[in-house]
């Protein structure tokens, strides 16, 4: 029995020695803020391929893929091959916002798949600055999360190790919540606290209505589901998101 790399990873290894990778892309993205980060759970999955060109061609700068894994959270979605499936079909940067138990276990794994940036919930490990280190170790850029109902003290201890931090509006892995603006007194909150230094990134009810402010508060990135996907022209939904977060 071979004991190979599934063909999935063998790919997505030959096309990340060919791109831009992890802390390379920080600047990139800062300049370009804001951000709009399609988050795909919405996309047509049966059709990948022509959701990402279609994407590509409304004008995003990056992927955003929610890993669930039915335990830390009670959804459960997709893994590595996926990921892969996107590094095959796009040169964007791919952010991977894991939403599992033991996070620490599989950041490896998605390295190699073709993440570009890697977050994790500080919920969801006792030694967040391990995971942090070996997120880093990877060549992939650092990320933490939490939920409106976590303090920021609870990630004060490895901010310095950040190179994002993404504020939830809404409880990871819950469909149909409404934004909690909690999320904007913390975006606040880290903007005075870290400058320009990492990123922010907000997920979770962001909508023409609600990205101004999110945007006001200090995020560069937004995660965006179903104000895009639930619109029939992505390159109207993504022009209107952006008009209005850059107002």
């Amino acid at each position: 029995m071979s004991l190979a790399n599934p063909p999935w990873q063998q790919a997505a290894a030959t096309l990340l020695k060919e791109s831009m990778r992890g802390r390379e892309l920080l600047p990139q993205l800062q300049s370009a803020a804001p951000v709009i980060l399609p988050s795909l759970l919405l996309c047509d999955f049966g059709n990948l391929e022509r959701e990402v060109a279609r994407l590509e061609a409304a004008g995003v700068r990056a992927f955003h893929l929610d890993v669930m894994d039915g335990n830390f959270v009670p959804n459960l979605t997709y893994g590595m091959p996926i990921v892969a499936a996107m590094r095959r079909l796009t040169r964007l940067p791919i952010d991977v916002h894991l939403m599992i138990s033991n996070p620490g276990d599989y950041i490896s794994q998605f390295a190699e798949a073709g993440a570009d940036l890697i977050t994790f919930h500080i919920e969801a490990t006792s030694d967040p600055r391990a995971v942090l280190t070996k997120i880093g170790e990877c060549g992939v850029a650092a990320g933490i999360a939490l939920n409106p109902g976590t303090p920021i003290a609870e990630i004060e201890e490895c901010i310095d190790l950040c190179d994002l931090i993404l504020v939830m509006s809404v409880d990871a892995g819950f469909g149909g919540q409404k934004f909690n603006p909690v999320a904007l007194d913390k975006l606040r909150f880290l903007k005075e606290r870290v400058g320009e230094r990492v990123l922010l990134e907000v997920d979770g009810g962001v909508s023409p209505e609600t990205i101004a402010s999110c945007a006001s508060a200090g995020a560069q990135l937004f995660v965006v589901g179903s104000a895009i996907f639930k619109h029939p022209d992505y390159s109207v939904a993504i022009a209107d998101l952006a008009s209005h977060a850059a107002c």
